[in-house]
């Protein structure tokens, strides 16, 4: 699953369509409109995923980490297996799922993400407000006293549900994004599940009229952006893995220093900096003449896309990016207002407001999502080394 802006380079022309569909589609949502075509769910910042259901091969139940789609599916059905193959925090964790999951009547197989076991529970005082809060990774949830932290407190694990898998085998299963799940489960007060479906009941997102015109004319923007892109300059970029895969780590080491594409020219006359950086230290790794030559033709076949008029066709797509971030940001900023948790940055001067991670835009047939997420202020938090994470014990 992709960042919306980084559709455009995956998927090239589609990819830049699709992700100008799915922002309309979401400004529909938001605006209040009946004709969304598709289904929006939150992203929340848990760890480590889980699988759960049962093996369309034997008819058992299991939990699973991220083995279930190998060749050969790693799956749990006994905590003995569990023990073998896992360790610490991640064992304990699918150890206590396998016992009280299969209370839930899952039917087929779902996939989330552990958000708390009982020992990640923790009262705490924040601007002199108490909760009960855990912190599965990068965000600190903080639930106020009331009764939904009583529902935490009664619970041995907690669990987000996203993805739920349909098929005869591990190997034919296809997924279906943001369905209801955690609702169709049987209630067990050992366990709080919850779905990442995205819900505004109140229409405290529901944007004015003002609001709505401002997104439908920075859409239109971008589609004159879009407009003057040549296709194969476009196209070139998502049907070259390896210039792909490189354009992309340098795209997002901006975004993990915080800095926003803004000289677009100049951002491309870095980027090719980069790539020659790049083959270079790939080159000088190689000890024989033969290495080297490899890295050589790499390189030459990948330097070929930078013509002058693909430059000039790349500060455009980089534009288009961009509108599309501004379009993005603005439908963040109106679902944030439905957050049910509050959500915080732990550092060493303390805690620090934050906003929920972000949102997936799927379409309503459940094959196809995006990520809206603000990566100047998750990405640069996730791996920032003044935020202290979850797993950092």
């Amino acid at each position: 699953m992709e960042h919306i802006e980084d559709n455009i380079l995956n998927g090239g022309v589609d990819g830049a369509r699709e992700s100008m569909n799915f922002l309309r589609s979401v400004r529909d949502m938001l605006a209040g409109t009946s004709k969304s075509s598709i289904n929006v769910s939150v992203k929340w910042d848990g760890a480590p995923a889980i699988f759960a259901g049962i093996d369309p091969s034997d008819g058992q139940f299991f939990v699973a980490k991220k083995g279930i789609f190998n060749a050969n599916p790693k799956v749990y059905k006994t905590p003995e297996e569990v023990s073998a193959d896992t360790s610490g925090d991640l064992s304990k964790k699918l150890i206590k799922a396998l016992e009280i999951l299969p209370s839930l009547g899952i039917k087929g197989v779902i996939q989330g993400d552990f958000l708390f076991s009982k020992k990640d529970l923790k009262a705490q005082y924040i601007d002199g407000q108490k909760y009960i809060t855990f912190h599965p990774n990068t965000i600190v949830y903080a639930v106020p006293y009331g009764p939904l932290a009583n529902e935490l407190n009664k619970a041995e694990i907690g669990i987000v549900w996203h993805t739920r898998y349909k098929g005869s085998s591990f190997e034919k299963m296809s997924a279906e994004f943001g369905k209801n799940i955690a609702k169709t489960l049987k209630p067990n007060p050992r366990i709080w599940s919850v779905d990442a479906e995205y819900d505004d009941a109140s229409g405290t997102a529901t944007m004015t009229e003002k609001e709505t015109a401002k997104v439908t004319k920075l859409l239109s923007d971008a589609g004159k952006i879009f407009q003057k892109l040549d296709a194969n300059s476009l196209n070139g970029i998502s049907n070259n893995e390896e210039l792909l895969t490189r354009m992309k780590t340098f795209l997002n080491k901006k975004v993990r220093a915080g800095k926003r594409v803004v000289n677009v020219s100049k951002v491309v006359s870095e980027m090719i900096t980069y790539f020659h950086d790049y083959y270079k230290i790939e080159s000088d790794k190689r000890k024989s003449a033969k290495g080297k030559a490899g890295v050589s033709d790499r390189k030459k076949e990948v330097m070929k896309y930078f013509s002058n008029t693909n430059k000039r066709n790349l500060e455009n797509i980089l534009h288009l990016m961009n509108a599309f971030v501004d379009v993005k940001q603005i439908l963040i900023s109106q679902m944030n207002k439905t957050a049910k948790l509050k959500t915080f940055l732990s550092t060493a001067d303390g805690f620090e407001v934050t906003s929920p991670e972000g949102y997936v835009a799927i379409d309503k047939v459940g094959k196809n999502a995006v990520k809206l997420i603000d990566r100047m202020e998750f990405s640069r938090a996730n791996f920032s080394d003044k935020v202290f994470k979850g797993w950092q014990k």
